[in-house]
Protein backbone atom coordinates (compact mmCIF):
# COMPACT_ATOMS: atom_id res chain seq x y z
CA UNK A 1 0.00 0.00 0.00
CA UNK A 2 1.32 3.44 -0.87
CA UNK A 3 2.21 5.42 2.24
CA UNK A 4 0.45 8.35 0.64
CA UNK A 5 -2.74 6.76 1.96
CA UNK A 6 -1.40 6.13 5.46
CA UNK A 7 -1.59 8.41 8.45
CA UNK A 8 1.66 9.87 9.65
CA UNK A 9 3.02 8.29 12.84
CA UNK A 10 1.28 9.75 15.88
CA UNK A 11 -1.22 11.63 13.71
CA UNK A 12 -4.17 10.57 15.85
CA UNK A 13 -2.66 12.42 18.80
CA UNK A 14 -2.27 15.74 16.99
CA UNK A 15 -4.57 18.72 16.81
CA UNK A 16 -5.35 19.34 13.12
CA UNK A 17 -3.47 22.08 11.31
CA UNK A 18 -5.55 25.22 10.73
CA UNK A 19 -4.53 25.59 7.09
CA UNK A 20 -6.59 28.68 6.36
CA UNK A 21 -4.93 30.49 9.26
CA UNK A 22 -1.53 29.25 8.14
CA UNK A 23 -2.13 30.53 4.62
CA UNK A 24 -2.65 34.04 5.96
CA UNK A 25 0.96 33.94 7.19
CA UNK A 26 2.22 33.80 3.58
CA UNK A 27 1.62 37.09 1.73
CA UNK A 28 2.31 35.69 -1.73
CA UNK A 29 -0.53 33.17 -1.46
CA UNK A 30 -3.06 36.00 -1.68
CA UNK A 31 -1.95 37.15 -5.12
CA UNK A 32 -3.45 36.25 -8.49
CA UNK A 33 -1.81 34.81 -11.59
CA UNK A 34 -3.54 35.28 -14.96
CA UNK A 35 -6.68 36.38 -13.15
CA UNK A 36 -6.82 33.29 -10.92
CA UNK A 37 -5.84 32.80 -7.27
CA UNK A 38 -2.32 31.45 -7.06
CA UNK A 39 -2.08 27.72 -6.37
CA UNK A 40 1.61 27.26 -5.63
CA UNK A 41 2.50 23.59 -6.12
CA UNK A 42 6.24 23.94 -6.74
CA UNK A 43 7.53 23.59 -3.19
CA UNK A 44 10.21 21.01 -3.99
CA UNK A 45 11.92 23.67 -6.10
CA UNK A 46 11.56 26.44 -3.53
CA UNK A 47 8.98 27.09 -0.83
CA UNK A 48 7.34 30.40 0.00
CA UNK A 49 8.16 32.55 3.04
CA UNK A 50 5.92 33.41 5.97
CA UNK A 51 5.68 37.06 7.01
CA UNK A 52 7.71 36.32 10.14
CA UNK A 53 10.72 35.34 8.01
CA UNK A 54 10.32 38.40 5.81
CA UNK A 55 10.07 40.58 8.92
CA UNK A 56 13.17 39.00 10.47
CA UNK A 57 15.26 39.85 7.43
CA UNK A 58 13.81 43.35 7.24
CA UNK A 59 14.51 43.91 10.94
CA UNK A 60 18.09 42.82 10.49
CA UNK A 61 18.66 45.25 7.62
CA UNK A 62 16.77 48.15 9.18
CA UNK A 63 17.91 47.80 12.79
CA UNK A 64 21.09 45.78 13.36
CA UNK A 65 23.02 45.34 10.11
CA UNK A 66 26.78 45.11 10.59
CA UNK A 67 29.46 42.52 9.95
CA UNK A 68 29.71 39.69 12.46
CA UNK A 69 32.54 38.50 14.72
CA UNK A 70 34.73 41.50 13.93
CA UNK A 71 33.43 44.60 15.64
CA UNK A 72 33.22 45.81 19.24
CA UNK A 73 30.48 48.31 18.45
CA UNK A 74 26.85 47.69 19.34
CA UNK A 75 25.53 46.83 15.89
CA UNK A 76 28.25 44.26 15.28
CA UNK A 77 27.54 42.66 18.62
CA UNK A 78 23.79 42.51 17.90
CA UNK A 79 24.36 41.08 14.43
CA UNK A 80 26.70 38.45 15.82
CA UNK A 81 24.19 37.48 18.50
CA UNK A 82 21.47 37.06 15.87
CA UNK A 83 23.76 35.11 13.54
CA UNK A 84 25.07 32.74 16.19
CA UNK A 85 21.62 32.49 17.73
CA UNK A 86 20.39 31.08 14.43
CA UNK A 87 23.18 28.51 14.51
CA UNK A 88 21.98 27.29 17.88
CA UNK A 89 18.41 27.07 16.53
CA UNK A 90 19.70 24.85 13.72
CA UNK A 91 21.57 22.70 16.23
CA UNK A 92 18.41 22.16 18.24
CA UNK A 93 16.27 21.68 15.13
CA UNK A 94 18.30 18.69 13.89
CA UNK A 95 19.52 17.62 17.35
CA UNK A 96 23.23 18.02 16.67
CA UNK A 97 25.51 17.58 19.66
CA UNK A 98 27.19 20.99 19.35
CA UNK A 99 26.98 24.27 17.44
CA UNK A 100 30.51 23.46 16.30
CA UNK A 101 28.95 20.80 14.07
CA UNK A 102 26.79 23.36 12.23
CA UNK A 103 28.47 24.99 9.22
CA UNK A 104 26.62 27.69 7.31
CA UNK A 105 26.91 27.41 3.52
CA UNK A 106 24.98 28.76 0.53
CA UNK A 107 22.86 25.63 0.22
CA UNK A 108 22.86 21.86 -0.16
CA UNK A 109 24.99 22.03 -3.29
CA UNK A 110 27.81 23.90 -1.58
CA UNK A 111 27.61 21.60 1.44
CA UNK A 112 28.10 18.51 -0.73
CA UNK A 113 30.97 20.13 -2.63
CA UNK A 114 32.61 21.05 0.68
CA UNK A 115 32.50 17.43 1.83
CA UNK A 116 33.74 16.21 -1.54
CA UNK A 117 36.76 18.50 -1.61
CA UNK A 118 37.67 18.78 2.06
CA UNK A 119 36.72 15.38 3.46
CA UNK A 120 36.78 12.94 0.57
CA UNK A 121 39.48 14.24 -1.77
CA UNK A 122 42.41 13.85 0.65
CA UNK A 123 41.27 10.32 1.49
CA UNK A 124 40.79 8.93 -2.01
CA UNK A 125 43.26 6.97 -4.11
CA UNK A 126 42.89 5.49 -7.61
CA UNK A 127 40.44 2.60 -7.51
CA UNK A 128 38.62 3.77 -4.40
CA UNK A 129 34.84 3.98 -4.68
CA UNK A 130 32.07 6.48 -3.91
CA UNK A 131 28.59 5.01 -3.76
CA UNK A 132 25.44 6.94 -4.72
CA UNK A 133 21.99 5.91 -6.00
CA UNK A 134 20.10 6.34 -9.24
CA UNK A 135 17.71 8.73 -7.47
CA UNK A 136 20.17 11.53 -6.87
CA UNK A 137 19.82 15.20 -7.71
CA UNK A 138 22.60 16.47 -9.98
CA UNK A 139 24.10 18.20 -6.94
CA UNK A 140 24.78 14.77 -5.45
CA UNK A 141 26.19 13.38 -8.71
CA UNK A 142 28.40 15.99 -10.34
CA UNK A 143 30.63 16.79 -7.31
CA UNK A 144 31.49 13.09 -7.06
CA UNK A 145 32.14 12.84 -10.80
CA UNK A 146 34.54 15.77 -10.54
CA UNK A 147 36.17 14.14 -7.52
CA UNK A 148 36.56 10.85 -9.36
CA UNK A 149 38.32 12.65 -12.22
CA UNK A 150 40.61 14.41 -9.75
CA UNK A 151 41.58 11.33 -7.77
CA UNK A 152 41.13 8.30 -10.03
CA UNK A 153 38.35 7.02 -7.81
CA UNK A 154 35.25 5.31 -9.22
CA UNK A 155 31.65 6.46 -8.89
CA UNK A 156 29.27 3.52 -8.48
CA UNK A 157 25.49 3.85 -8.73
CA UNK A 158 22.94 1.74 -6.84
CA UNK A 159 19.93 0.79 -9.01
CA UNK A 160 16.28 1.60 -8.35
CA UNK A 161 13.12 -0.33 -9.22
CA UNK A 162 10.05 0.64 -11.24
CA UNK A 163 8.41 2.14 -8.16
CA UNK A 164 11.37 4.50 -7.77
CA UNK A 165 12.76 2.75 -4.69
CA UNK A 166 16.42 2.07 -4.00
CA UNK A 167 17.33 -1.61 -4.35
CA UNK A 168 18.71 -2.13 -0.87
CA UNK A 169 20.04 -5.68 -1.44
CA UNK A 170 21.98 -4.33 -4.43
CA UNK A 171 23.29 -1.48 -2.28
CA UNK A 172 24.51 -3.87 0.37
CA UNK A 173 26.21 -6.08 -2.22
CA UNK A 174 27.94 -3.06 -3.79
CA UNK A 175 29.64 -2.04 -0.55
CA UNK A 176 33.23 -3.15 -0.85
CA UNK A 177 36.62 -2.78 0.85
CA UNK A 178 37.28 0.08 -1.60
CA UNK A 179 34.12 2.03 -0.70
CA UNK A 180 35.22 5.27 0.97
CA UNK A 181 31.93 7.20 1.14
CA UNK A 182 28.20 6.70 0.65
CA UNK A 183 26.20 9.79 -0.42
CA UNK A 184 22.42 9.46 -0.81
CA UNK A 185 19.28 11.57 -0.80
CA UNK A 186 17.05 11.29 2.24
CA UNK A 187 14.05 12.07 0.02
CA UNK A 188 14.06 12.13 -3.80
CA UNK A 189 13.30 15.56 -5.24
CA UNK A 190 12.06 14.08 -8.53
CA UNK A 191 9.80 11.31 -7.18
CA UNK A 192 9.24 11.94 -3.48
CA UNK A 193 10.66 8.54 -2.51
CA UNK A 194 11.66 8.39 1.15
CA UNK A 195 14.89 6.41 1.11
CA UNK A 196 15.46 3.88 3.94
CA UNK A 197 18.51 5.78 5.14
CA UNK A 198 18.74 4.09 8.53
CA UNK A 199 19.30 0.74 6.84
CA UNK A 200 21.81 2.33 4.47
CA UNK A 201 23.72 3.98 7.31
CA UNK A 202 23.76 0.80 9.40
CA UNK A 203 25.11 -1.27 6.49
CA UNK A 204 27.78 1.32 5.68
CA UNK A 205 28.84 1.83 9.28
CA UNK A 206 29.17 -1.93 9.76
CA UNK A 207 32.06 -1.57 7.31
CA UNK A 208 33.29 1.75 8.82
CA UNK A 209 32.15 3.70 5.75
CA UNK A 210 30.96 7.29 6.39
CA UNK A 211 27.59 8.45 5.03
CA UNK A 212 26.43 11.83 3.74
CA UNK A 213 22.71 12.50 3.45
CA UNK A 214 21.23 15.09 1.09
CA UNK A 215 18.36 16.29 3.26
CA UNK A 216 17.09 19.17 1.11
CA UNK A 217 13.70 17.51 0.53
CA UNK A 218 13.40 15.92 3.97
CA UNK A 219 13.91 18.75 6.45
CA UNK A 220 10.77 20.73 5.43
CA UNK A 221 8.49 17.71 5.80
CA UNK A 222 9.65 15.52 8.67
CA UNK A 223 11.51 15.60 11.95
CA UNK A 224 15.22 15.03 11.32
CA UNK A 225 17.45 13.93 14.19
CA UNK A 226 21.03 13.55 13.00
CA UNK A 227 22.11 11.69 16.12
CA UNK A 228 19.26 9.21 15.86
CA UNK A 229 19.99 8.75 12.15
CA UNK A 230 23.67 8.32 13.05
CA UNK A 231 24.78 9.94 9.78
CA UNK A 232 28.20 11.50 9.41
CA UNK A 233 27.17 14.49 7.28
CA UNK A 234 23.74 16.02 6.62
CA UNK A 235 23.15 18.83 4.09
CA UNK A 236 20.10 21.01 3.52
CA UNK A 237 18.97 24.35 2.07
CA UNK A 238 17.03 27.18 3.66
CA UNK A 239 14.96 28.11 0.63
CA UNK A 240 13.17 24.75 0.55
CA UNK A 241 12.17 25.10 4.22
CA UNK A 242 10.47 28.53 4.07
CA UNK A 243 13.72 30.46 4.69
CA UNK A 244 15.63 32.84 2.40
CA UNK A 245 17.67 31.78 -0.62
CA UNK A 246 21.44 31.60 -0.44
CA UNK A 247 21.66 30.00 2.99
CA UNK A 248 22.08 26.36 3.89
CA UNK A 249 23.60 24.03 6.45
CA UNK A 250 26.20 21.32 6.55
CA UNK A 251 26.06 19.19 9.67
CA UNK A 252 29.18 17.12 10.26
CA UNK A 253 30.44 15.06 13.13
CA UNK A 254 32.82 17.21 15.14
CA UNK A 255 35.71 14.77 14.93
CA UNK A 256 35.40 14.59 11.14
CA UNK A 257 35.17 18.36 10.68
CA UNK A 258 38.17 18.90 12.93
CA UNK A 259 40.27 16.55 10.81
CA UNK A 260 39.26 18.21 7.53
CA UNK A 261 41.32 21.01 5.96
CA UNK A 262 39.59 24.29 5.10
CA UNK A 263 37.93 24.39 1.70
CA UNK A 264 38.12 28.14 1.09
CA UNK A 265 40.48 30.74 2.47
CA UNK A 266 39.77 34.29 3.59
CA UNK A 267 38.39 36.38 6.37
CA UNK A 268 36.77 34.79 9.43
CA UNK A 269 38.25 31.33 8.85
CA UNK A 270 41.62 32.40 10.26
CA UNK A 271 43.06 33.23 13.66
CA UNK A 272 46.46 34.49 12.54
CA UNK A 273 48.02 35.21 9.15
CA UNK A 274 51.63 35.86 8.25
CA UNK A 275 53.56 35.30 5.06
CA UNK A 276 55.13 32.32 6.77
CA UNK A 277 51.79 30.62 7.29
CA UNK A 278 48.25 30.80 8.66
CA UNK A 279 46.58 29.50 11.80
CA UNK A 280 42.99 28.52 11.06
CA UNK A 281 39.98 29.36 13.17
CA UNK A 282 38.15 26.81 15.30
CA UNK A 283 34.98 25.02 14.21
CA UNK A 284 32.68 25.89 12.60
CA UNK A 285 34.31 29.12 11.43
CA UNK A 286 37.14 27.23 9.74
CA UNK A 287 34.69 26.50 6.92
CA UNK A 288 33.01 29.92 6.73
CA UNK A 289 35.41 32.10 4.77
CA UNK A 290 34.40 35.69 4.06
CA UNK A 291 31.40 37.74 5.09
CA UNK A 292 28.49 35.30 5.45
CA UNK A 293 24.87 35.64 4.41
CA UNK A 294 23.94 37.18 7.75
CA UNK A 295 20.42 38.25 6.79
CA UNK A 296 19.70 34.85 5.27
CA UNK A 297 20.93 33.15 8.42
CA UNK A 298 18.68 35.30 10.57
CA UNK A 299 15.81 34.42 8.24
CA UNK A 300 16.67 30.73 8.56
CA UNK A 301 16.43 31.03 12.33
CA UNK A 302 12.99 32.66 11.95
CA UNK A 303 11.86 29.87 9.62
CA UNK A 304 12.89 27.28 12.20
CA UNK A 305 10.89 29.17 14.85
CA UNK A 306 7.89 29.11 12.52
CA UNK A 307 8.16 25.39 11.77
CA UNK A 308 8.63 24.52 15.42
CA UNK A 309 5.57 26.58 16.37
CA UNK A 310 3.45 24.67 13.85
CA UNK A 311 5.03 21.35 14.80
CA UNK A 312 6.80 19.01 12.37
CA UNK A 313 4.51 16.15 13.38
CA UNK A 314 1.39 18.18 12.60
CA UNK A 315 2.93 19.28 9.30
CA UNK A 316 3.75 15.68 8.41
CA UNK A 317 0.28 14.43 9.29
CA UNK A 318 -1.42 17.09 7.17
CA UNK A 319 0.90 16.63 4.21
CA UNK A 320 0.43 12.85 4.28
CA UNK A 321 -3.34 13.30 4.10
CA UNK A 322 -3.02 15.85 1.30
CA UNK A 323 -0.68 13.55 -0.64
CA UNK A 324 -3.19 10.71 -0.32
CA UNK A 325 -5.96 12.95 -1.61
CA UNK A 326 -3.85 14.23 -4.49
CA UNK A 327 -2.68 10.73 -5.44
CA UNK A 328 -6.26 9.47 -5.66
CA UNK A 329 -7.39 12.59 -7.54
CA UNK A 330 -4.67 12.35 -10.18
CA UNK A 331 -5.49 8.68 -10.79
CA UNK A 332 -8.89 9.81 -12.10
CA UNK A 333 -7.31 11.80 -14.95
CA UNK A 334 -7.46 9.76 -18.19
CA UNK A 335 -4.05 9.15 -19.73
CA UNK A 336 -2.13 10.25 -16.64
CA UNK A 337 0.68 8.04 -15.32
CA UNK A 338 2.37 8.66 -12.00
CA UNK A 339 6.15 8.34 -12.12
CA UNK A 340 7.39 7.17 -8.74
CA UNK A 341 5.02 5.02 -6.70
CA UNK A 342 7.24 4.10 -3.77
CA UNK A 343 5.65 2.56 -0.70
CA UNK A 344 7.05 5.43 1.37
CA UNK A 345 6.71 8.88 -0.16
CA UNK A 346 6.90 12.53 0.76
CA UNK A 347 4.54 15.07 -0.82
CA UNK A 348 5.80 14.98 -4.43
CA UNK A 349 3.75 13.81 -7.42
CA UNK A 350 5.57 13.42 -10.72
CA UNK A 351 3.47 12.45 -13.72
CA UNK A 352 3.17 12.33 -17.49
CA UNK A 353 0.04 12.82 -19.56
CA UNK A 354 -0.37 10.87 -22.80
CA UNK A 355 0.32 12.94 -25.89
CA UNK A 356 1.20 16.17 -24.04
CA UNK A 357 4.73 17.33 -23.28
CA UNK A 358 5.37 18.28 -19.67
CA UNK A 359 6.23 21.86 -20.63
CA UNK A 360 2.88 22.26 -22.39
CA UNK A 361 1.14 20.96 -19.27
CA UNK A 362 2.97 23.56 -17.22
CA UNK A 363 1.99 26.35 -19.60
CA UNK A 364 -1.70 25.44 -19.52
CA UNK A 365 -1.67 25.16 -15.73
CA UNK A 366 0.05 28.52 -15.40
CA UNK A 367 -2.76 30.11 -17.38
CA UNK A 368 -5.08 28.80 -14.65
CA UNK A 369 -2.92 30.26 -11.87
CA UNK A 370 -1.36 26.90 -10.94
CA UNK A 371 2.41 26.76 -10.48
CA UNK A 372 4.07 23.37 -10.94
CA UNK A 373 7.54 22.36 -12.11
CA UNK A 374 8.16 20.69 -15.48
CA UNK A 375 11.34 19.19 -16.84
CA UNK A 376 13.97 16.78 -15.56
CA UNK A 377 14.11 18.36 -12.06
CA UNK A 378 17.92 18.22 -12.01
CA UNK A 379 17.61 14.42 -12.01
CA UNK A 380 18.24 13.40 -15.62
CA UNK A 381 19.23 9.82 -14.75
CA UNK A 382 15.80 9.34 -13.14
CA UNK A 383 14.12 10.49 -16.35
CA UNK A 384 16.35 8.16 -18.38
CA UNK A 385 15.46 5.23 -16.11
CA UNK A 386 11.73 5.73 -16.65
CA UNK A 387 12.17 6.47 -20.36
CA UNK A 388 10.61 9.91 -20.29
CA UNK A 389 12.15 13.24 -21.36
CA UNK A 390 10.49 15.12 -18.52
CA UNK A 391 7.68 14.98 -15.99
CA UNK A 392 5.22 17.44 -14.57
CA UNK A 393 5.74 17.68 -10.82
CA UNK A 394 3.30 18.94 -8.24
CA UNK A 395 5.01 19.24 -4.87
CA UNK A 396 2.96 20.05 -1.80
CA UNK A 397 3.48 21.97 1.42
CA UNK A 398 1.38 22.43 4.54
CA UNK A 399 -0.23 25.59 3.12
CA UNK A 400 -1.70 23.76 0.13
CA UNK A 401 -5.31 22.62 0.13
CA UNK A 402 -7.61 20.00 -1.34
CA UNK A 403 -9.31 22.78 -3.29
CA UNK A 404 -5.99 23.47 -5.03
CA UNK A 405 -5.69 19.79 -5.90
CA UNK A 406 -9.20 19.92 -7.40
CA UNK A 407 -8.12 22.92 -9.49
CA UNK A 408 -5.07 20.98 -10.65
CA UNK A 409 -7.22 18.08 -11.82
CA UNK A 410 -9.63 20.43 -13.60
CA UNK A 411 -6.74 22.22 -15.33
CA UNK A 412 -5.29 18.91 -16.48
CA UNK A 413 -8.68 18.11 -18.05
CA UNK A 414 -8.44 21.47 -19.86
CA UNK A 415 -4.96 20.55 -21.09
CA UNK A 416 -6.34 17.33 -22.54
CA UNK A 417 -9.04 19.31 -24.33
CA UNK A 418 -6.55 21.80 -25.76
CA UNK A 419 -4.24 19.10 -27.06
CA UNK A 420 -6.98 16.73 -28.16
Amino acid sequence: MNTAAKRAPGATDLAPLDVERVRRDFPILSREIAGHPLAYLDNAASSQRPQSVIDAEAHYYSEIHANVHRGVHTLSQLATEAYEGARDKVRTFINAASVREIVFVRGTTEAINLVAQSFARPRLAPGDEILITWLEHHSNIVPWQLLAEQTGAKLRVVPINQAGEVEIPAFESMLSPRTRLVAVAHVSNALGTVVPVRRIIAAAHARSIPVLLDGAQAVPHMRVDVRELDCDFYAFSGHKMFAPTGIGVLYGRKELLEAMPPWQGGGDMILKVSFAGTTFNELPHKFEAGTPNIAGTVGLGAAIDYLEALGLDRIGAYEHSLLAYATDALKTVPGLRLIGTAADKASVLSFVLDGIHAHDIGTILDSEGIAIRTGHHCAMPVMDFFGVPATARASLAFYNTRAEIDRLVAALAKAREVFG
